[in-house]
């Protein structure tokens, strides 16, 4: 895969099922209009069409979202940032909403009649609407969480929860609170909207949320089930309110795994406490909208495991059921990416070291294969790898090996989070680095998700210890092999992953020829002022005592760094500020280590997954030329 490849990349995001009809969005990354388009897609599901492959079912330019009445008579979708109805036999496709801050995550009444969305209010006169932006009046903020990388600020246009009837296209307000709410769902009787929302009674500083049931017919909303953390998706079945979010009662926001939780939900009572269906030690839920589905025959959740994000099915009497427990349903050794039920099947797209993504029917031979085109462009194999820490703990991750015997040069991958983690599915850095000619090393040290709470909770006050261990272990693994060249390494990473690289640099320089650090925390102090999340994250994983921010801040130890060093940022970046990639450039020019700096304007910390498609080519093309100028020494470009 080279960087122009990107283009390439055809990626389905959700999927909906209802009878025959099973539909997709498929995005692409299009360097000519630098954009992404794609539309829907309708994939066929008996044996006389499947042969005949996907094909496309509507027209614009960038639909996506589809979603399959219960009766089966129409489809729901977003295109330009607004609510379509189609039939879903086919004709032309109808308009449904025109408000200014677009609408997300569209979702079926039980009678097939009305959808509930959900869509930003902005004040009067906000946002371009009476003149141009940088004429409106100054926000008066108050609350901690006012903005958010990617979005924006978030207090002056609070996401409400609308409803629409189909049939005269009329679309309700039905909250106006000072909170955003997510992820709306039906009432099985389809009498309320179900939504989660920041917990209004624990104060400000408290990241907890709880689910609030609206009436769809108007008046308030009121908590249905309370949270102590997060709450990522929920589900409706019967008379109880099922959930995807972390301990209750634990650290809200910080690397707790995820688990399946259920509460009794009456309306016009108090709201129960929630009880976990899933083993706290063992379950680490994925944090996807809309990955939850309640049937008789169990809860399905996205389970993270070992860089693998399985499809589990949970019983519904289940009491702390740990992993090894749960029914696989899709997703061993690979990543469950989305999914959807009709009638005891399941749709579900799914990644593998091969493809970004395709739709599989569980249970049937049914697979596309929009990854072909990538493919045939040329994709490097992923082989599993293991090692052991200093103190005797196991490192698990992954290598990818460029073509030919080697020895290559080597780049130690550190990834963000740090409650993230390498997997299964295609992973276009590694691509595009290993068929450069680079062996690439992806660990997932001590502090990664899906590796139970242990594993997860580990760098708590611990930064900078047992995961640079753990990376430097898995890298001594993998320089075991013949394949790989011990005397030419590099190290590079993004957000968590640019503070590791920072951190290598600092405490182990004489391993790496070169570093590259993107989108990086440098310094605890500013990035607890500065970030979106820097108010709770920072002391959460580096603690408030300042004297221990700076003794686990790389910017410390930039007197220390002397390797050739990549300080690369998004100048809209609001998670990892550009005042900690500036910080780092000027410590390490005045300190004489040979520094370039490296911004992309308009971006924010998203830039390398969904960043603009001409940006993400040219940060390839320079990541490929500055290791080609510090690993590659007589080999040139023209090799690659």
């Amino acid at each position: 895969m080279r960087p122009e490849d990107v283009a390439l990349l055809r990626v389905p995001g959700s999927v909906t099922l209802r009878g025959d009809l099973l539909l997709t969005d498929v995005a692409h990354p299009d360097l000519e209009t630098d954009s992404y388009r794609g539309g829907l897609v309708r994939v066929p599901t008996d044996a006389v069409s499947t042969d005949l492959g996907p094909k496309p079912w509507t027209r614009g330019d960038r639909d996506t979202s589809p979603r399959i009445s219960p009766d089966g008579r129409w489809v729901v979708f977003v295109r330009d940032r607004q609510l379509h109805v189609i039939p879903a036999d086919g004709g032309e496709a109808r308009r449904l909403t025109d408000l200014p801050g677009g609408v997300s995550t569209p979702v079926w009444a039980p009678d097939s009649g009305r959808v509930a969305f959900v869509a930003r209010v902005p004040e009067p006169g906000r946002y371009g609407a009476d003149g141009a932006p940088e004429a409106e009046a100054p926000r008066r903020i108050t609350d901690l969480r006012y903005r958010i990388d990617g979005v924006g600020f978030l207090r002056d246009r609070f996401q409400q929860v609308f409803v629409v009837d189909v049939e005269d296209g009329k679309p309700s307000q039905l909250t106006d609170d000072p909170v955003d709410f997510e992820v709306p769902v039906w009432s099985p009787d389809g009498r309320h909207v179900l939504a989660i929302a920041p917990r209004q009674d624990a104060g400000e500083r408290v990241l907890h949320d709880s689910v609030y049931a609206v009436p769809a017919d108007g008046g308030p909303a009121v908590v249905a089930v309370h949270g102590e953390g997060n709450i990522w998706t929920v589900a409706a079945y019967r008379d109880q309110v099922f959930l995807v979010g972390t301990e209750f009662g634990g650290l809200a926001s910080g690397p707790i795994p995820s688990g399946v939780w259920v509460a009794p939900w009456e309306p016009g009572t108090a709201p129960q406490p929630p009880r976990r269906l899933t083993d706290p030690g063992t379950v680490d839920c994925d944090h996807s909208a809309g990955s939850l589905v309640v049937t008789e025959d169990g809860a399905l959740a996205l389970v993270r495991n070992r860089g693998a994000v399985e499809l589990r099915r949970i019983p519904l009497d289940a009491d702390r059921t740990p992993l090894a427990d749960l029914e696989l349903v899709a997703g061993d050794h690979a990543e469950v990416k989305a999914f959807a039920e009709d009638a005891g099947r399941i749709a579900a797209v799914v990644a593998t070291p091969d493809s970004a993504g395709e739709v599989v029917l569980v249970g049937t031979d049914l697979r596309t294969d929009f990854s072909a085109d990538l493919r045939a462009a040329g994709i490097r194999p992923l082989r599993e790898i293991h090692g052991t820490s200093p103190d005797g703990y196991p490192v698990h991750g992954w290598l990818a090996l460029p073509e030919g015997d080697g020895p290559h040069p080597v780049i130690l991958n550190v990834h963000g989070g740090p409650f993230a983690s390498y997997g299964w599915g295609l992973f276009d850095e590694a691509q595009v680095y290993a068929s450069a000619g680079y062996a690439v090393v992806l660990p997932n040290p001590r502090g990664s998700a899906g590796y139970g709470h242990d594993h997860g909770m580990a760098l708590l006050g611990n930064l900078g210890s047992v995961d640079a261990d753990d990376v430097l272990a898995l890298l001594d693994a993998a320089l075991e092999l013949p394949e790989c060249d011990a005397e030419r390494v590099g190290v590079m990473g993004g957000s968590y992953g640019g503070f590791m690289t920072t951190w290598l640099a600092a405490h182990h320089g004489h391993r790496f020829k070169a570093a590259w650090s993107e989108r990086a925390v440098n310094a605890w102090d500013s990035f607890a002022g500065s970030s979106d999340i820097g108010w709770w994250f920072a002391d959460v994983y580096a603690g408030p005592d300042p004297d221990t921010q700076r003794a686990v801040s790389p910017l410390t130890y930039a007197d220390k760094i002397a390797i050739p060093f990549a300080v690369v940022h998004s100048e809209q970046d609001w998670r990892c500020p550009l005042e900690q990639a500036q910080r780092l450039f000027v410590a390490l020019k005045r300190n004489g280590t040979p520094t370039e700096l490296l911004l992309f304007p308009g971006e924010g910390h998203e830039l390398t997954r969904s960043g603009r498609p001409r940006h993400r080519r040219q940060r390839f093309d320079a990541v490929l030329d500055w290791w080609d100028r510090h690993l590659r020494e007589s080999v040139g470009p023209e090799d690659r």
